[in-house]
């Protein structure tokens, strides 16, 4: 669901939380002003940002320089989510209501790209996408018609399939997914995770086929119209956190993160201050971001602010982890 624009409140740094001393990020100038809310790490050399006023960036040299590589004409879309296998290939996602949620996927660097999919449907409204490998992806739609809808591809984005709701829960009234950083699905293994928020409960959807069908599961994460889990990260199909809070509130100091061994979720010991949109593993250990800052932890129990600026959304590839937000910024580690 497309995120409202928020005044940011400076950070809490509650008692016995460490404050960041030095910058976590090594920032990277993108040369845009645009919001960037999708990221793609593929190694500590190239990556792949997304984001407002059809904004489509590669950079292959570690951050020291980005391409503007986005689909002509596209100027008007909103790049929410950008899935790439490497420094070629890539699909991003566009959000929004009918035909503004499209897909399009490149093979030589953004030079050219192939739209592969267009919604024609007025009731969705796709926000994220996530690939288990080179092959299988999926993307995901607020609910039609009572029921969260998925589209499934079997050939790298060059296609897209709508799934049988068969195997689809009901959804909570007023329920949806937050694209906010790309992050409202995720995958690990033939494992997937759907994030969801404003209902009466924030609740993680998951499926062990591959996106055939699906089972829901309460989170404690808090709900209501600005809040619920905004992220899933999955180490292993057994091994996952979930972040999020109200992005209205976002230094409200309520806990937002619960971890799932695969059989449930339940709330993290501690967690990091306020609204949280994105998070990732970094080998054994998490990153967390959100607008009024960074918090790092190396089991998932204690929690560190690592930086105080803003970003939207994370990802790691190996020891490297890249984020990205508004104004363009963007920052490697």
């Amino acid at each position: 669901m497309r995120i409202i624009a928020a005044a940011l409140a400076a950070l809490l740094v509650l008692p016995g939380v460490a404050a960041a001393s030095d910058p976590y990020w090594e920032l990277k100038p993108t040369g845009t002003d645009a919001r960037l809310r999708g990221l793609s790490a593929v190694s500590a050399q190239v990556a792949w940002a997304s984001g407002s006023k059809g904004t489509v960036l590669r950079t292959t040299n570690g951050g020291r320089s980005w391409e503007s590589v986005a689909p002509p004409g596209t100027e008007a879309l909103d790049f929410r989510d950008i899935e790439a296998f490497d420094a070629r290939t890539a699909v991003a996602l566009s959000i929004g209501e009918g035909e503004s949620s499209r897909i399009y996927r490149t093979s030589d660097g953004g030079k050219t790209w192939r739209e592969s999919f267009r919604n024609t449907d007025p009731k969705a409204f796709y926000d994220c996408v996530a690939f288990f490998d080179p092959f299988r992806g999926l993307a995901l739609s607020d609910p039609v018609d009572g029921k969260f809808r998925v589209l499934r591809t079997w050939d790298g984005g060059r296609s897209w399939h709508v799934n049988d709701t068969k195997g689809m829960p009901d959804a909570l009234p007023g329920e949806f997914a937050f694209a906010a950083s790309g992050q409202c699905v995720t995958t690990s293994g033939n494992h997937a995770w759907i994030a969801t928020g404003g209902g009466a409960k924030a609740r993680v959807l998951e499926s062990r086929d591959g996106g055939r069908s699906w089972t829901a599961s309460e989170t404690p994460l808090p709900s209501g119209e600005a809040a619920g889990v905004f992220a899933v990260a999955f180490r292993t199909p057994w091994r996952g956190v979930a972040i999020g809070g109200d992005y209205l509130k976002p230094t409200d100091p309520t806990p937002a993160f619960a971890t799932s061994d695969g059989r449930g979720w339940k709330a993290g010991t501690s967690a990091p201050v306020g609204y949280r949109s994105g998070i990732a593993y970094r080998g054994d250990s998490l990153v967390a971001v959100g607008p009024s800052g960074t918090d790092t932890s190396r089991d998932g129990r204690t929690w560190q602010v690592a930086d105080t600026g803003s970003f939207d959304t994370v990802d790691c590839a190996g020891r490297t982890c890249w984020a990205a937000g508004e104004r363009g910024r963007a920052g490697r580690t």
